[in-house]
Parts: structure tokens; C-alpha cells; sequence
């Protein structure tokens, strides 16, 4: 899910030696998504050599994300998910050559939700003030896989009554993991990747459990929660049966989320930010940290927000979601070389 990112901006001063201190673990910056009002949360095909991710094209009337698959060699892409509704959190099979991403564009009264956007990004444009980010929990969101050209789309969750999305494979490929429930009530489930089998495997209630992603080995889920205060995101891990629940991060005064895990298991890289001076700027940044000993190491220093980060298959490179630089640009995607802390 691409929580907070839409409010994310460049924060004044910055630290003048930036550059410097993201060359320590970060080089060869690229930024590889530029033909998209906005892109973000992308994800690495098993091989390295392709990326899955959601962005708005331009100028066509649908100010909602779409799902496409871009070469990474030539740059060419292609939009994968139906051009309809609402769409998010796509992912790789990790062997079958299938994709998986959430949708709704099922929903009957999909215009009716366009024309909402459009209207309050029209009010936005007309007063200069930029409204407050909030997720939509969209009830008619649904997990489909489809092949990698978007072909053969078929719904593993046709029942569902309630936002389902945020779902990723285990490196098996034969489990998925994924959040469903209704705004202020969400919960983590693990199904198999047909979808049978469905199991909760967080019970805290009253709160949001999302973004869920899978140790190598599949024995292990970290994600984030607000279940300590409500949009104040904290990082846990539990075990993939649902047992072993324990928070990593603890700090109330900050926000942590969109975890995901490096190749050993042992470590994860995530998004981070200071909220605790309410009239200030939150910038936000990278980090990895050590889940066994929660040591940490920031990871990006740049203006702007840096989220959402994902390693290559191989951990030597990392992608994620980025508004850096000097001016308000809308946030795209970037990869980079890294170089692990030590």
C-alpha cells in the first residue's frame, strides 16, 4: 500500500553533506520511472531484470494508480492491471512467470469515485492547500494474479466483502500473504496461492495490520500496525503460523512502516520519520536495521521523501519511492547500488 506518500515533501534544511552521507551504502542513483504523473511501489521480477509497479498515466482521466511491468535494460513498459478503479501492491510469482496486484475495478460505481478525485484535486489546485492523506479502504478491492502481459486475469479472492489487498508471495510461491478487513479493523492472512485455505494470523483489534512481506524461508511476517495509536505505524514480526508476535520498533514520537526483508532474514530495510514536533515537516528516509539486535543504520539524507523500499533478489541494489531533490516533484521510482552497513 502506498500509505503517507501522496503527503510526503521536501523538508528545509536539509543537510548540506547529503550527497556524501547516502554514498556511504547508496551509489549509482537512478531514477527509472519518468513518463507517469506518479509512480511508486515497485518490485523485482525472481531474475533482476524486470520491475512491477502502480502509477497514474497521464492525461487520461483516471487519477487512480495502475499496474504495469517495465524492462529494466530498455526502459520499455506496459500496463498489466484492466485501466479501471482503484489498483495496488503488485508482485512477481516468484516461478511460475504470473503476477499478483489488488483491484476494484469491480466496483460498479467506479465514475462516481473518479469524479470525486478529480473534483477534490480541482478544489485542491483552485485553494493551494493540500488536503490530508488518508488510505481508502475500498471495499470492492480484490487480490487477482495474471500473466506477466496481463493476460489470463483471474480473482483468488471473489467472495471477499472487505478490503483485500497488500498481498505478496512466499519465495515457494506457495503461499500468500496479504491484509483484509474494513477501515480500523484490518488483519494480517496467509492463503495458499490459489487462494484456499485463508488464516488469520494477527488478532489485535480496533487497528490497521498491513503490508506484510515474508522471511526467505517463509518462516517469519514483518509488517506494521497502529495498534499503539492510530496512524502512528510501528514495525512488528510474527511467525508465518501466527504465533511469536513481537514489536521492533517502540518509539510513540515516530512513524515506521513499509519493512521488507534482505536476503539472510536477519535484517530489513524500512521507511522512518520524526512526528513529534506537530507543526514541523516529517521527512521521511531509509533504514535497515537488525531484527535480532534492532540496531539500525539510516540509509538516505536527501530533501524530500525517500519510501517503500525493496531489495533485488540478489540484495546488491535497492528500489523505492522517492520525491528527492530540490523542488516538490511528484514521487517516482529509484534504484540504486547498495552497499551493506556495517
Amino acid at each position: 500500500m502506498n500509505a503517507i506518500v501522496l503527503s510526503l515533501a521536501l523538508v528545509a534544511g536539509a543537510d548540506p553533506d547529503w550527497k556524501a552521507d547516502e554514498a556511504k551504502h547508496l551509489t549509482n542513483i537512478t531514477q527509472v520511472t519518468k513518463e507517469f504523473a506518479r509512480a511508486g511501489e515497485g518490485y523485482f521480477s525472481p531474475d533482476g531484470k524486470s520491475i512491477i509497479y502502480q502509477a497514474e498515466e497521464k492525461e487520461t482521466g483516471n487519477p487512480f494508480y495502475q499496474i504495469f511491468v517495465q524492462d529494466l535494460a530498455s526502459g520499455k513498459f506496459h500496463r498489466v492491471s484492466p485501466g479501471k478503479g482503484r489498483t495496488t501492491c503488485a508482485y512477481f510469482h516468484p516461478t511460475n512467470g504470473r503476477i499478483l496486484f489488488s483491484s476494484s475495478h469491480g466496483d460498479p460505481d467506479i465514475q462516481k469515485h473518479v469524479d470525486a478525485e478529480l473534483a477534490l484535486r480541482a478544489e485542491e489546485a483552485k485553494s493551494g492547500k493540500r488536503r490530508r492523506y488518508s488510505w481508502d479502504f475500498d471495499p470492492y478491492m480484490k487480490i487477482y494474479e495474471a500473466d506477466v502481459d496481463g493476460g489470463n486475469l483471474k480473482c483468488l479472492t471473489p467472495d471477499a466483502k472487505v478490503y483485500t489487498a497488500e498481498a505478496n508471495y512466499s519465495k515457494d510461491g506457495k503461499k500468500i500473504v496479504y491484509s483484509s478487513g474494513n477501515a480500523g479493523n484490518v488483519q494480517l492472512y496467509v492463503m495458499d496461492a490459489d487462494g484456499k485455505n485463508a488464516k488469520a494470523i494477527t488478532t489485535a483489534k480496533d487497528c490497521y495490520n498491513g503490508g506484510p512481506f515474508f522471511s526467505p524461508d517463509a518462516s517469519k511476517v514483518i509488517f506494521r500496525t497502529d495498534r499503539k495509536e492510530k496512524d502512528r505505524l510501528q514495525i512488528y514480526v510474527v511467525n508465518a503460523d501466527g504465533t511469536g508476535e513481537k514489536a521492533l520498533t517502540s518509539n510513540d514520537k515516530w512513524v515506521y512502516w513499509a519493512p521488507y526483508w534482505y536476503k539472510d532474514g536477519k535484517h530489513i530495510i524500512y521507511t522512518a520519520a520524526d512526528h513529534s514536533d506537530e507543526l514541523a515537516r516529517p521527512n521521511y528516509d531509509l533504514y535497515w536495521m537488525n531484527v535480532g539486535t534492532s540496531k539500525t543504520t539510516r540509509l538516505t539524507h536527501s530533501p524530500g521523501s525517500d519510501v517503500l523500499p525493496v531489495f533485488s533478489p540478489d540484495g546488491k541494489k535497492v528500489m523505492w519511492t522517492s520525491s528527492r531533490g530540490e523542488g516538490r516533484s511528484p514521487p517516482q521510482l529509484y534504484i540504486a547500488d547498495f552497499a551493506v552497513p556495517k
